[in-house]
């Protein structure tokens, strides 16, 4: 069972009773169905409440959650004969970022994401899913490759960000993914991007260019983490709860904004919960996405990505606040 968040004690302590109560049931043989249907009924209501209701900081919470589903998960379940690829031919391998050519429902494709680790010892070996600049040409090298075979490109984001230190930056850490960004807005073929957990800074820009843009419910994608943006604009980290309400990294504000292009729906509880399920509501997802997209030809994408990218954001100019056209 999946270890529970803070805001969930309430849900953990009523089902702590109802399992009590069946317990209780079959040692005694006493008949105490009823009690156990009212509590079933009450924990419905009350995930319900909760789940339905879920606050900024909680959907962060979520998003970081220690057992939930990597890329390589959800390779796993949306694609078949996946080789992966290693090395970016300049300076070597980066774990944090995972690729290579799949098929998906029997279309050849290429798929790159983040990848965190599992345990303490994996965590290390994937620099905890923060990329350092090789990362980033791997994921780059692999996009080139896919449009001169004319395969779309899936990439799943799940980063706090780019790794910042100093080897890092000695290696070109911005350049890598200001080069990502430049690239991956002129490619001709479909580029479908997921936000699966979080999507930190330039890190998670890095494989965020394209056609369709799709979050699960409670993942985040931000330019700074919570405690980021509260050490800069309070000095004081532990306010990152104020600041994730601030900031509007939730899939539901980013969609109002006009920023994402679809939510996917998480199972109750967060991605977590069922692995199996949430892959298959990405798949909805990621089929009709790549279905609409296949139709276009290659100029039509890259007109409607340009045009896709011009409509975000606004412009104040002498006081007033001028949408972009």
């Amino acid at each position: 069972m999946a270890s529970e968040l803070g805001f969930e004690k309430p849900i953990l302590e009523l089902k702590n009773k109802i399992n009590e109560l069946r317990t209780f049931t079959e040692e005694k043989e006493i008949d105490l169905s009823d009690e156990i249907s009212k509590l079933e009924k009450r924990l419905q209501q009350l995930e319900k409440d909760i789940y339905g209701n879920l606050q900024p900081w909680e959907r962060v919470q979520i998003a970081r959650h220690s057992e939930r589903p990597t890329t390589l998960d959800y390779i796993e379940h949306l694609f078949t004969d996946f080789l992966e690829m290693h090395g970016d031919r300049l300076y070597g391998d980066d774990a944090a970022i995972v690729g290579g050519i799949a098929k998906y429902r029997g279309r050849p494709i290429t798929v790159i994401g983040h990848q965190r680790g599992k345990d303490t010892k994996e965590n290390i070996r994937r620099n905890f899913g923060m990329p350092h600049p090789e990362g980033y040409r791997k994921a780059l090298r692999l996009m080139k490759q896919a449009e001169k075979f004319n395969r779309p490109i899936i990439c799943f984001i799940d980063t706090k960000g780019a790794y910042p230190g100093k080897a890092a930056e000695e290696r070109g850490q911005s350049e890598a993914i200001a080069r990502n960004l430049l690239e991956m807005a002129g490619f001709t073929v479909p580029v479908i991007c997921i936000v699966i957990g979080e999507g930190g800074s330039g890190g998670a820009l890095a494989l965020g260019v394209g056609d369709h843009i799709h979050m699960l419910e409670n993942s985040t994608y931000s330019v700074i983490s919570p405690e980021g943006a509260a050490a800069l604009l309070w000095k004081d980290a532990s306010l990152a709860q104020r600041a994730a309400e601030s900031m509007k990294i939730t899939a539901p504000d980013l969609k109002e904004l006009g920023i994402i292009d679809h939510i996917i729906r998480e199972v109750k509880g967060g991605a977590h919960r069922d692995v199996k399920q949430q892959a298959e509501e990405i798949d909805r997802v990621l089929g009709n996405s790549l279905d609409v997209l296949s139709t276009l030809s290659k100029e039509d994408l890259v007109e409607k990505r340009y045009q896709k990218y011009k409509k975000i954001g606004q412009y104040t100019f002498e006081n007033d606040i001028i949408p972009i056209k």
